[in-house]
């Protein structure tokens, strides 16, 4: 039988079929439409009216769209409530090809990956974490693509979740046949399983190595740390198959090691108060709350990452007391300092957001 389907439904049914999990937000003039149980799902969640169109000769397809201007506000619902969203965009003026513009998706966006500054945050980190489990020891890596961040270690088994709860990250990616593993680990953070296949030692070494154009890992300190390769290499696919503007800004990986720092669990943070009340749950009150006088977003998250891994190495908080001791001797550059800080933006994530093609003026 003839598909008597309209030209751009097919367009819209072929690039559905490469996303089946994610809602797919259609660039159409100015605005994104969506489909089918997409448009059930996203009327639903935006509170928005449900039409129907004929798309092709006496079928009707539901309907409902979002002007372009709006993505934001819509896209932080829509994520927030655990949805992962396709981003279509339109790739060719209209009347500059025959035919159809052309489009294809940009980015998927999941908790992990939000680039948004309305969505997130500007003091705080947006981490997706990679975790890989072996019979002693645990390989984990996180990025953060709104500032280029990259990181990976291998660490003791028995301290992989107390990394997990200190980098608070939004998402986490795991095998498929990680889900026995983590029975008692209580993690509230949403997990996406890949297939086994990109955690697989080759398969993740190859593509670190294609990715930095490189011939070995040496120079990034994890050469002989299998399982920190195998979580970097599969986060580094996840980002090149759902933000294919973001993984050219991972240009460096760091290797570090917990054992340099104080492990910090989640009761003992709560019973400090480090980043929250005991008592309220907020901010406020905490010791975070009190200490954070940064002028910039930058200075902001630099100091939540300190504050929660306490150096263990002495040379290195030495030369922290120096810093701090100099500034507080000489108040009149300290003055200077904290005014030329205050007027400065957010230049990880501006660049960031530059590089990715997504900055506004």
């Amino acid at each position: 039988m003839k598909d008597a389907s309209a030209p751009i439904r097919k367009q819209y049914l072929s690039i559905k079929r490469r996303y089946p999990q994610a809602i797919v937000l259609f660039r159409i003039g100015d605005f994104y439409e969506t489909f089918d149980e997409d448009a059930k799902i996203v009327s639903k969640e935006l509170d928005i009216v449900l039409t129907s169109k004929e798309m092709g000769k006496g079928h009707r397809v539901p309907l409902a769209g979002i002007p372009y201007h709006s993505l934001d506000n819509h896209l932080a619902r829509l994520v927030n409530n655990g949805h992962k969203v396709a981003i279509c965009e339109q790739t060719t003026l209209p009347g500059a090809t025959r035919g159809l513009v052309e489009r294809e998706v940009v980015r998927v966006v999941t908790p992990g990956t939000v680039v948004e500054p309305g969505l997130l945050d500007s003091k705080t980190n947006n981490y997706l974490t990679a975790l890989v489990l072996g019979d002693e020891e645990a390989g984990i890596a996180y990025v953060d693509i709104t500032t280029s961040e990259f990181a990976t270690t291998q660490l003791p088994l028995a301290r992989a979740l107390t990394e997990i709860e200190r980098l608070k990250p939004s998402e986490i990616i795991a095998p498929d046949r990680i889900g026995a593993d983590l029975a008692g680990w209580e993690l509230k953070t949403p997990i996406t399983r890949l297939e086994d296949y990109y955690f697989e030692l080759d398969i993740a070494s190859k593509t670190l190595l294609d990715h930095f154009g490189v011939a070995a890992l040496d120079g990034y300190g994890c050469a002989r740390l299998p399982l920190a390769i195998r979580a970097a290499g599969a986060i580094v696919h996840y980002i090149q198959e759902t933000q294919k503007g973001a993984a050219g800004q991972l240009t460096g990986l760091t290797t570090y090691s917990t054992e340099s720092f104080m492990a910090l669990d989640m009761e003992t943070q709560s019973n400090l108060e480090l980043f929250r009340s005991h008592h309220s749950g907020a901010t406020d009150g905490s010791l975070l709350s009190v200490i954070d006088l940064t002028k910039t977003s930058m200075g902001g998250r630099l100091l939540k990452r300190w504050l929660s891994q306490p150096l263990l190495d002495i040379a290195e908080l030495l030369r922290r007391q120096d810093a701090i001791e100099w500034f507080h001797n000489n108040m009149l550059p300290r003055s200077q300092t904290i005014s030329l800080l205050g007027k400065i933006a957010d230049l990880e994530r501006l660049i960031n957001r530059v590089k990715s093609n997504i900055a506004h003026p």
